[in-house]
């Protein structure tokens, strides 16, 4: 008996130690959920990135897109997305041609640093798309960091060319409650909503640093990330969220 003891002992032993550890140096992966409150499959995607906003090893944002808020659902009439707005259907067009080579756009989609794209409620897909994404080679390491009363980004340095260093900023929690369209009577709940985009500067490829406005988070639950992007909304190269000051 003492001997199998042992051996179940041993066995456990190996089994925890087997188990990998999380990277210590892994960037984070931006992803981007292009959703409307018009949309019936779309809540179970929030819902998702809700949960992906809450890591730290991800940079997590709801883009709200308008082709839904002229649709109308039966007799329930149209529900105009408060948080939508032109230049996020713009984005999601955009990425589309240029990863999937077309113009077509869908919803709930979720491009993955600029360069994957699936379904955002299909949690197993993103989430093997996020794994491939976090190992792709040559990301930027990207810090935020609050200095003298405000924020500060510094970007490393790395391959030739040039990006543009974008400021996003975001709603951190929103409740909505719907009274029209395919989701009539539900409340839905949001995060990391965007409200702005905001080209900051270009990254030519040398350490970079650089002070964000001073709107860029703070106050009314607004908070911030910093993205390093090819230019023509091309690949995401790095990016980090702004540390949460106390009203965010």
């Amino acid at each position: 008996m003492k001997h199998l003891i042992f051996a179940a002992l041993a066995l456990a032993v190996t089994l925890v130690t087997a188990v990998p550890a999380p990277a210590q140096d892994r960037k984070p992966v931006v992803v981007e959920l292009f959703t409307s409150q018009g949309c019936y499959s779309c809540p179970p995607a929030e819902a998702f990135l809700g949960e992906l906003a809450d890591r730290a090893d991800v940079v997590a944002l709801e883009f709200h897109v308008d082709y839904w808020d002229s649709l109308n659902y039966m007799w329930h009439g149209q529900w105009k997305d408060p948080f939508s707005a032109p230049e996020h259907t713009q984005r999601q067009r955009l990425y589309n041609a240029a990863i999937r080579r077309q113009s077509g756009v869908y919803t709930p989609q979720m491009i993955i640093d600029g360069r994957l794209e699936g379904v955002g409620s299909h949690r197993g897909q993103i989430s093997d798309l996020m794994d491939q994404a976090a190992k792709a080679a040559g990301k930027l390491a990207v810090a935020v960091t609050a200095q003298g009363g405000g924020l500060r980004a510094e970007v490393s340095g790395g391959a030739t060319g040039a990006a543009d260093i974008i400021l996003i900023r975001f709603l951190d929690r929103a409740e909505t409650s719907v009274q029209k369209g395919e989701n009539h009577g539900k409340v839905l709940a949001s995060r990391h909503v965007v409200r702005e985009i905001r080209k900051l500067g270009t990254w030519r490829g040398e350490q970079t640093a650089l002070d964000l406005p001073g709107d860029a988070a703070g106050g009314d639950g607004m908070g911030c990330a910093v993205l390093v992007q090819a230019p023509n909304h091309g690949p995401v190269l790095g990016a980090a969220l702004c540390p949460k000051g106390p009203s965010s």
